[in-house]
């Protein structure tokens, strides 16, 4: 058991914007239980779905300490879990998710399955970047089809945001060749520097006319998607190749997207959708197994875009507000 009943964090009681509804202080640690492990965090994650979360989510406790992701060193382990798991190195996924306690805390307890050895060449930072943008993009892959993307052609969209950024790397493993939509000539270095062969600059160039372009006009193999709202108008309009399929992880919309469905039918287009959160348990032991081989093997590049400490969360959530390129990680 760990003998510290209270741990100094970082939360909010209600919604709004993070320099109104920000609270520091001391919380109370929950009691190890059965299966579960305390963890000294040494590092949070900050993602949109946390800023977006602290904006409308409704509370269903008291208070939420924010961030799904982070990483640390087990310092205790309850019934059940071997002892020898005390003083290793994890990583963390899925802290907030249906809790109330997430990472934004010097301290934590959480099932044992949820902290995963972090491999020895991996640093805390970017060990806090694995849980939502390294999750997201190897389960997103791994539907796309894993070494079944050699020379194809793929669209990521988004290609420089911090799951984008993982995801054409790894399509880049796999022998794919990226396409990638990107917002500045900034973005587009940062996107090519992970192995995009073009980019598209979404918001001044016809897209559907740049994916022809580069797939010989039948459109692209694959779509890997953060934005379905947009990315939808594009597979109905021939971007998206006949038996092709786009795989999608968010929207910028919330509610009904229009769907031309003739297009979808007569090109036997494949639709997939996930939540990382909710990873059905098989899919996540493989996605968490596929996300160590590749940090141990040393082939993901982790750009860590802005650290702050935790008395600089506000500045932390307002960074990734702001569109902040690369990871945002609280040091604590």
């Amino acid at each position: 058991m760990t003998t510290s009943l209270s741990t100094r964090a970082a939360w909010y009681e209600k919604n709004g914007e993070a320099r109104d509804v920000m609270i520091l202080g001391s919380l109370p640690l929950k009691a190890l239980g059965r299966g579960e492990v305390c963890v000294r965090l040494a590092t949070s994650g900050v993602n949109p779905s946390d800023v977006k979360s602290r904006r409308a989510r409704p509370l269903t406790d008291p208070w939420v300490v924010p961030h799904s992701d982070g990483a640390g060193v087990i310092e205790a382990v309850g019934e059940g879990v071997l002892n020898q798991r005390v003083g290793e190195r994890v990583w963390i996924w899925n802290a907030q998710w249906q809790r109330p306690h997430g990472t934004a805390s010097e301290a934590i307890v959480v099932p044992e399955a949820q902290a995963v050895k972090l491999p020895d060449n991996t640093d805390f930072a970017a060990g806090a970047c694995m849980g939502i943008p390294g999750l997201t993009a190897v389960h997103a892959v791994h539907l796309a089809g894993d070494e079944n993307l050699r020379g194809k052609k793929v669209l990521v969209t988004g290609a420089s945001s911090a799951v984008g950024h993982y995801v054409t790397q790894m399509v880049t493993l796999y022998g794919g060749q990226v396409i990638g939509t990107v917002g500045s000539e900034e973005k587009a270095a940062h996107a090519k520097s992970a192995g995009a062969v073009e980019t598209i600059f979404y918001k001044t160039e016809p897209v559907v006319e740049r994916l022809k372009a580069f797939s010989q006009g039948r459109g692209v193999d694959v779509i890997i998607d953060m934005d379905f709202a947009t990315a939808s108008q594009w597979v109905t309009t021939g971007g998206l190749a006949p038996h092709g399929q786009l795989i999608g992880y968010g929207s910028n919309v919330v509610g009904d997207i229009p769907l031309t469905f003739r297009p979808l039918l007569f090109n036997s287009i494949g639709l997939k959708f996930f939540l990382v959160y909710d990873l059905l348990p098989a899919d996540r032991t493989w996605c968490v197994n596929r996300l160590n081989e590749l940090l141990a093997r040393g082939q993901l590049q982790h750009t860590i875009g802005a650290r702050f400490t935790l008395d600089q969360i506000v500045k932390a959530h307002e960074a990734v507000e702001a569109g902040q390129l690369g990871n945002v990680v609280i040091d604590l």
